[in-house]
């Protein structure tokens, strides 16, 4: 077995519409069902999604405030009053306040930018920067994605004799801002019914208004800032990304082109995650590391050169920006697990000082990725003891309603349900902690703490040729609110296992299945799943969750899958018989089992199959000490810790089974695994460790012989080779025998040791030869050996499989 590391769940769509929409609009039967997903209930709903453009734009005026905006940035411009756009530092603000510089431009408007320093002035408006706009002369200042909290700041404008006009789409505040004009969709009692406007799309819509026609040549600036801004791609925004990145293949700007030049896309090719992936990150790193206005600078440029100038040192930021974050990342992993080791393990919180402040959203972002928990990571300055931070969710927990529970301790704090920021004095952190640990054990259940993936429909290989994958992208741009499709694909053949990247962390499948006599192959790709290569067994039969796309090299087009999760339903047994390097093998396993579930994962279990096995594992090459668990097989079959580090666990909790030595009964072997009820992956090995090794069994005859030998010469000297050769010679027992009879006769207190001198005893009790357990082991050998040393990987598989079962089903009797 190889368990998924989330919950898969399969979308169920109506029959009779998935029909009538394949029927209406002549498309292939996985796009309609899709589509049915995806709740589009009707045609004309279905035809938006795939051919809308600039007629379902919606109206701007239904805005609220636009009007009053309108107007006064009109009456700005007539009048030549300077007008000041001020935007946030991340790749939404940075889209937002260029648009806003094109179009003012264009219109002829007097006017210049301004965003903060994300570490001198923080987030949003401040006293310092109000003032410098007084003073340099300006007279109307217009926010972009943000603003929307800045209430103080606001009515300190009012006292300057500023006027502002704010635009934002993050949550409003109890008390709205007393500004000349306020638009958000947000905003209470707004009429506008699309909710969902990145801030670069209230700019843009401000746009719409003011140019009185839809601004098509500022749809590149809205796309970028709407996948970034992780903006669900559905409605006006759908509209938006899908137009902007046709704008885009053929960009009319010299800093979209260099942008996209150095990111090393094709620009015939830009797509929704080359935003998400390459575009943004760029943009962002100005933010993070430096002042954002040089990324302004990019895309408000009409010089070529400045353009790719600018965007190789953006580059060359994104690149230091991503050696801090892997450093950060690798000590806040450590805080983050000594938290949830204290048992607050429902919302991370994680503070360290002189983090920097820049990247701490990134680095909540890869937390949630490991341990899918609400994270928030907080930057201490340890000159005034403020800790800033970002956060970012999982579903279920809405964070900015959090904050707001928590607001007691913050000075600031903003955002929505999956992603906000704050400040608060370190010297709240603990209770702060505490209380968002509380809200989160009211909301969610543990159930909520295992990631969710939503299948779109379950196919076989056969069922998806590349025409179906091509018709997949009418569906396209892809991202949040209308996610790649996802498909699941069961009972998969294995054809080749491999791993990928300089590290090895990528996973390579190949794998094939058949339908009706039609037999299908395909490769699937697992980013970041190299360490899943040893978990799965060449014989495995496999289940996929993935993306479906077309790889092309040298002019050959094939499918591919992009894997986002995999699973094994069944028990797996990897062959270990016969190999070497074992300890080497143990090891690997371990470092692989940690890579996978992370520090709490079960380790190995190792079995031995009888007392006298214990003393030569402890001196082979394993030189475990009492680091893995192992245990030992009873007479009475039952197991027995070996160890401390057994003695801690439960056998029958432990998914990795390594069976190290040779049962002497096959009743043992099947002990075993009716005991190994969490087992998902067995290892067998089945060395010779004990002194009854070797399986032809001496005749009665032999025992006699041997017997009569030791009352004629009173004793056998078994340490001299010369007599031990020579009686070997003379009786056609090879020297191995004689020491398996010799061990019996022992056992059955026949004969007793003197040295290196065995002598009969006196008077021995009359005992049969099957009293002996030595005897019994070897009597049952050849029905041993004939299941686990002669029988192939898949033969041994399966009987092993049949002994599960067989107990299974007795249990369910039992019940």
């Amino acid at each position: 077995m190889l368990a998924p590391k989330a919950r898969w769940t399969i979308g169920n769509a109506d029959e009779g519409l998935v029909q009538t929409l394949e029927s209406e609009l002549q498309v292939d039967p996985l796009v309609a069902r899709l589509l049915v997903l995806r709740d589009i209930r009707t045609v004309a709903d279905a035809e938006q999604f795939m051919h809308g453009g600039v007629d379902y734009f919606l109206d701007p005026y239904l805005l609220d405030d636009m009007l009053p905006a309108v107007e006064r940035i009109r009456t700005a411009i007539k009048n030549n009053e300077l007008i000041r756009v001020y935007g946030d530092y991340d790749a939404d603000g940075v889209s937002s306040t260029s648009l806003m510089a094109h179009l003012l431009q264009g219109m002829g408007a007097r006017f210049d930018t301004y965003i903060p320093h994300r570490i001198r002035e923080g987030y949003g408006l401040n006293r310092a920067a109000m003032d410098q706009a007084k003073d340099q002369g300006v007279d109307l200042l217009i926010t972009v994605d943000t603003g929307i909290s800045a209430v103080q700041e606001i009515a300190y404008c009012q006292e300057l004799g500023l006027d502002v006009i704010v635009t934002d789409h993050h949550e409003p505040p109890e008390v709205l801002p007393q500004a000349l004009a306020v638009i958000n969709p947000k905003k209470p009692g707004c009429p506008y019914p699309y909710k969902h406007l990145a801030g670069v799309g209230v700019a843009f819509k401000l746009a719409h208004a003011l140019l009185g026609r839809l601004p098509e040549e500022l749809l590149e600036f809205a796309a970028l800032g709407t996948v970034a801004d992780l903006m669900p791609l559905t409605g006006e925004n759908r509209l938006i990304v899908k137009m902007g990145l046709q704008r885009m293949q053929d960009s009319a700007y010299a800093g979209f082109r260099a942008l996209i030049g150095v990111s090393g896309i094709d620009n015939k090719e830009v797509t929704a995650s080359h935003i998400g992936f390459s575009l943004a990150p760029r943009i962002n790193a100005s933010g993070r590391l430096e002042a954002a206005d040089i990324a302004v600078k990019l895309l408000t440029t009409t010089d070529e050169q400045e353009a790719e100038h600018i965007a190789y040192e953006l580059d060359m930021l994104n690149k230091e920006r991503q050696l801090i974050v892997e450093d950060m990342v690798k000590e806040a992993f450590v805080l983050a697990e000594e938290q949830q080791a204290k048992g607050l393990d429902k919302v991370i919180v994680v503070a360290k000082e002189q983090w920097n402040v820049g990247v701490v959203g990134i680095v909540a972002s890869k937390i949630v990725e490991k341990f899918y928990r609400p994270t928030l990571v907080l930057s201490i300055d340890p000159q005034t003891g403020i800790a800033k931070g970002s956060a970012r969710s999982i579903a279920g927990f809405d964070l900015h309603k959090a904050l707001t529970a928590c607001e007691e301790w913050l000075d600031h704090y903003g955002g929505h349900q999956a992603a906000a920021g704050m400040s608060l004095n370190k010297r709240h952190l603990d209770a702060f902690t505490q209380k968002l640990n509380h809200l989160a054990a009211e909301v969610l259940t543990e159930q909520d703490y295992i990631p969710l993936l939503k299948v779109d429909a379950v196919c076989s290989l056969p069922d998806v040729p590349i025409a179906s994958i091509e018709q997949l992208e009418k569906l396209a741009p892809f991202g949040m609110g209308n996610p790649a499709p996802k498909f699941m694909f069961t009972d998969l053949q294995l054809g080749e296992i491999r791993t990928m990247g300089k590290e090895k962390q990528h996973l390579k499948l190949a794998l094939s299945q058949a339908k009706e006599e039609v037999s299908c192959s395909v490769e699937a790709v697992g980013f970041g799943k190299g360490s899943l290569a040893s978990l799965i067994a060449p014989a495995a039969k496999v289940d996929v969750l993935g993306e479906l796309s077309i790889n092309e090299w040298n002019g050959v087009r094939k499918p591919q899958i992009v894997m986002q999760d995999l699973r094994i339903t069944h028990m797996q047994l990897f062959d270990w018989r016969g190999a070497g390097q074992l300890s080497a093998k143990l090891s690997a396993l371990e470092s692989n089992l940690a890579s996978v579930n992370g520090r709490n994962t079960f380790t190995p279990a190792i079995v031995l199959f009888d007392e006298a096995d214990a003393a030569g594992f402890t001196s082979t090459a394993f030189q475990l000490g009492d680091a893995v668990p192992y245990w030992i097989v009873q007479d009475t079959e039952q197991l027995r810790p070996g160890n401390d580090a057994a003695k801690r666990l439960s056998f029958d909790h432990m998914q990795d089974i390594i069976l190290y030595t040779i049962p002497r009964r096959v009743a043992s072997l099947q002990s075993v695994l009716h005991q190994a009820r969490g087992m998902m992956r067995c290892y067998p090995v089945f060395t010779e460790l004990g002194p009854d090794s070797g399986s032809t069994l001496p005749s009665r005859d032999m025992f006699k012989m041997l017997y009569g030998t030791l009352q004629k010469e009173g004793s056998l000297n078994v340490q001299d080779v010369r007599l031990m050769s020579s009686f070997s010679k003379r009786s056609g027992l090879s020297p191995a025998m004689i020491q398996f009879i010799l061990s019996v006769f022992e056992e059955l207190d026949f004969v007793e040791r003197q040295g290196t001198f065995v002598k009969l005893q006196a008077s021995p009790a009359k005992k049969d030869l099957t009293a002996s357990r030595l005897y019994q082991h070897r009597l049952h050998r050849q029905e041993v050996e004939s299941i686990i040393m002669y029988s192939s990987a898949k033969e041994l598989e399966q009987w092993m499989a049949e002994q599960i079962k067989k107990e299974n089903h007795l249990l369910e009797e039992i019940i």
